[in-house]
């Protein structure tokens, strides 16, 4: 999924050479609160939100986006406003620079993601190359 991120990035806990060293991913300020939101009346404390890249889709790759209270060996982990984003070490090399938005339009609901590193996408905008 990609889509022009017209929000702004949430400050994380740490600066930013730390959140780019940790993961390089970026939540929006919208996609944290709506998250938190979520997760307070969904989840439990420990859960944090996890992005992954799975093998699937008909562009070869998937993003994965769902509350875990895993803690994986070898997760990077950044604070944005109360809310936990881990990337597991597979997935941070293809998630380097990417930024988790929410939209809420009349055309579409949900979170986006706009990964620079996906060279094309599907139509169905689920999986990349």
């Amino acid at each position: 999924m990609t889509t022009a991120n017209t929000d702004a990035p949430v400050q994380a806990t740490e600066s930013a050479e730390q959140v780019k060293a940790a993961h390089g991913v970026t939540l929006t300020e919208t996609a944290a609160s709506k998250a938190k939101a979520l997760l307070d009346r969904d989840g439990s404390a420990e859960m944090v939100l996890r992005i992954a890249v799975q093998p699937g889709g008909c562009s070869g790759l998937r993003y994965e986006l769902f509350f875990d209270d895993r803690s994986l060996d070898g997760d990077a982990l950044v604070d944005f406003g109360g809310i936990g984003l881990a990337v597991d070490r597979m997935s941070k090399p293809y998630l380097d620079g990417a930024v988790i938005d929410f939209v809420d339009t009349i055309e579409k609901q949900g979170f986006t993601i706009d990964n620079p590193n996906a060279q094309n996408s599907c139509a169905c905008g689920d999986s990349f190359h």
